[in-house]
């Protein structure tokens, strides 16, 4: 559902989805794996995040911005992503994350992604639902 493609000092994202819950959680479940193995990752805990946006790409954004800094202030890691809410009139969306705290007997340290950016990010629809372009800072 998703690959990586080099950019200059960063990591490019793309990701395939038949809808655009999936899109969201595809490209969170993409940047996660990029910090650590998200098959050893166990979803013992659950948060619900709610976020606003102005358009999809800010809504995406924001988005991943809020997992990062989940990530970096509590020492989270998530596997699996569940977007129950997406409402493309207000521009709101709600989820759940499940995941648990990082453990360096268990867990492989990854890239450290640093940001979410603007750089190269689009969302557009294809002929099989959805694909979203993104570049995270690492």
């Amino acid at each position: 559902m998703f690959e990586y493609f080099s950019h200059t000092a960063d990591v490019g994202i793309k990701v395939n989805a038949r809808d655009l819950k999936e899109l969201f959680a595809e490209s969170a479940k993409a940047v996660f794996n990029l910090i650590t193995d998200i098959s050893k990752v166990r979803p013992e805990e659950e948060f619900v995040i709610e976020e606003d946006g102005i358009d999809l790409e800010n809504l995406l954004y924001r988005w991943i911005e809020d997992l990062i800094a989940l990530h970096d202030s509590k020492n989270y890691v998530f596997s699996k992503f569940e977007v129950i809410e997406l409402d493309m009139q207000g521009m709101r969306m709600k989820a759940r994350v499940y995941g648990e705290k990082f453990d360096r007997e268990r867990h492989l340290q990854g890239i450290v992604v640093k940001a979410m950016t603007y750089s190269q990010m689009s969302i557009v629809s294809t002929s099989d639902g959805y694909m979203a372009t993104f570049v995270v800072d690492i």
